[in-house]
């Protein structure tokens, strides 16, 4: 039988997003209020009714899974580290919902035809090469119903040059998270050589994504066999613009 091909090795994607320094960092921009506000949108662009199956993709501390299975839906949660997991189901126990949450790469999800919505929340599309990104969004597809629908959120390559900085630093109680930008045209791929400094040790996280326009994304979701609805600036439903530094994709399953 023929084997799968071998895939990008996952220990960089998962040390850039080691848990403790990504939230330590991150958890403020991350407010239940935000939470709250991108489940409903959520909800009502992709059209959702409960008890919808729902499958959240890179779902992190199961900020959105959680809501979503406490507003009806059935919910499976898929996330490579386990200490997000682990979070997102002691939240799940504590507010007395189930939530299916299996530790996987998204790159080897092997449903068919079984969720109505499928959701990849806060940027989380984009770290594998062209070929893995790709079949993310066929294993999507295929694991979506027909008429199911996928959203996610990603940067906007567009806006992203058309504004670039090549630093960005966050500064917490004396501890830096310090981001350093630089974007290869051959790829389209931008890479941030990242250093964390915390309580006087540097660690270095860096880390690479892909940044695609939304004429490169559509001609994506069409070979992935999805296609695309709608694109916003945000979750909030605005218009994209040229400038807008993310966007908010809708895609459907014929």
């Amino acid at each position: 039988m023929p084997t799968e091909p071998s895939l990008t090795d996952l220990s960089e994607v998962a040390a850039a997003f080691a848990v403790e320094d990504y939230l330590y960092f991150h958890q403020e921009f991350l407010p239940p209020e935000r939470s709250e506000a991108e489940t409903a949108a959520a909800v009502q662009m992709l059209q959702m009714e409960p008890p919808m199956r729902v499958l959240d993709l890179a779902c992190g501390f199961g900020r959105i899974a959680n809501r979503l299975a406490a507003r009806g839906f059935r919910v499976t949660g898929v996330e490579w580290l386990e200490g997000f997991l682990e979070m997102a189901r002691q939240e799940a126990r504590q507010m007395g919902i189930r939530v299916e949450y299996i530790q996987g790469d998204m790159r080897r999800i092997d449903y068919r035809a079984v969720f109505d919505r499928a959701i990849l929340m806060f940027n989380s599309f984009g770290y594998f090469s062209d070929e893995e990104n790709l079949e993310v969004m066929r294993r999507v597809a295929r694991a979506l119903k027909p008429g199911g629908k996928v959203g996610f959120d990603i940067a906007n390559r567009d806006g992203v040059l058309n504004n670039f900085h090549a630093h960005y630093v966050l500064e917490k109680e004396g501890n830096l998270l310090i981001n350093r930008f630089s974007f290869d045209v051959w790829t389209g791929r931008l890479h941030n050589a990242r250093v964390v400094i915390r309580d006087g040790v540097r660690t270095d996280r860096p880390l690479s994504i892909r940044l695609y326009s939304l004429t490169e994304m559509r001609a994506l979701l069409t070979e992935a066999g999805l296609a695309l609805e709608a694109a916003y600036e945000e979750w909030d439903g605005q218009p994209l613009q040229m400038d807008s530094p993310a966007m908010v994709i809708i895609a459907g399953k014929p």
